[in-house]
């Protein structure tokens, strides 16, 4: 049985909190599937500021290097708010994003049976929502040539370039078809074509990775209908493929509709180790109370076993002992409402190992 080596990086705030706790469940699944996990703990965020100087040493850059996987926690704080913009801690997710060749984050969408009541929508807007959106990381206007100030003819303008190449398409297409395969088969691509000569070159590049793929159903459609559509039919979507720009948007505006942003996973993944994090804050208010939801990052670490270590059953079974917590009424402060139980940040993850 091979050894499969995870870095944890906890960050700040509420990270050592939340990756302690996703870090139980994972031992805890681990040994009821035959599963040889070895961790190892690294700085990142200011945490590592305030140890190395940097919020990414090159300690922490050799250990995830090296390993199958990485679990984050959080990062960043107003503890750090003065220090230079060259070291904030939010460069540390930048640094790793870029030092792995992570280029498609994966955000999935999941509104559970019991939590419907949470979400701003209907209830028979939200109940069986399942949609993944699978977001472009390194390219578009993000990381285009860009002007904050220059002057044309006596007015001053800025600008930012967005660019898109073949390849970066087609490999995140990929990501998004065979993520489909694993789901409902349906791919939905979504880009401003009416409108921008990048997003035709999306189009036509997305239309010719398809064909690798037997069995996939794929449809376009623009942004702003996309957003109109997630908010009135956001169970038409299985799979959501689009650039940095439109899924930074998509990503958030979709988190709103399950009504807890503690809840959500998310994984950034590349050619090699990929990143697995909780899109929530590090909360440094509620630090080191137990008030915070770990369920964000016990769902990554679902995530994680799934993309990184091929073990889908394992993933379930973390999925479904979450399910089985919630079915019976327990809840962290941020979604505790009169009739239920609140649990505190750590006993919420041991009763996802027993049910585990």
């Amino acid at each position: 049985m091979s050894v499969k080596k995870i870095v944890v990086i906890p960050g700040d705030g509420i990270g050592t909190e939340i990756t302690d706790t996703a870090q139980r469940v994972l031992d805890t699944v681990a040994k009821k599937s035959n599963l040889n996990l070895e961790f190892q703990n690294a700085f990142a965020g200011g945490a590592a500021i305030d140890v190395y100087g940097v919020p990414l040493p090159e300690e922490t850059l050799s250990a995830v290097r090296a390993c199958d996987a990485v679990l984050l926690g959080a990062v960043g704080g107003p503890k750090w708010d003065k220090v230079s913009p060259d070291i904030r801690p939010e460069k540390a997710i930048l640094g790793l994003r870029k030092a792995l060749g992570l280029y498609a984050n994966l955000r999935p969408i999941r509104v559970s049976e019991v939590l419907t009541d949470y979400s701003p929508l209907k209830n028979e807007i939200v109940a069986g929502v399942d949609v993944l959106i699978v977001r472009e990381l390194t390219g578009g206007i993000y990381f285009g040539d860009k002007c904050e100030s220059e002057t044309v003819n006596g007015v001053e303008q800025a600008w930012d370039r967005e660019i898109y190449t073949v390849p970066e398409i087609t490999r995140i297409v990929r990501v998004a078809c065979e993520a489909a395969a694993k789901r409902r088969g349906q791919v939905t691509s979504v880009d401003k074509a009416n409108v921008l000569a990048s997003s035709r070159l999306w189009r036509r590049v997305v239309d010719q990775a398809v064909k690798e793929y037997a069995g996939i159903e794929v449809s376009h459609m623009y942004v702003d209908n996309c957003a109109m559509q997630m908010v009135l039919a956001p169970k038409k979507f299985d799979v959501i493929v689009t650039s940095n720009l439109f899924g930074d948007i998509l990503s958030d505006e979709a988190a709103v509709i399950t009504g807890s942003i503690g809840m959500l996973p998310s994984a950034s993944i590349g050619d090699g180790p990929s990143l697995y994090e909780p899109i929530h804050g590090s909360a440094p208010d509620i630090a080191g109370q137990g008030l915070a939801n770990p369920i964000g990052t016990i769902l990554s670490a679902a995530m994680l076993l799934r993309f990184s270590l091929n073990e889908e059953a394992a993933a379930t079974r973390i999925e479904q002992a979450v399910d089985q917590v919630l079915a019976q009424g327990y809840r962290t402060a941020d979604l505790y409402r009169d009739g239920l139980t609140k649990v505190s940040t750590e006993e919420m993850g041991r009763l996802v190992e027993k049910y585990i």
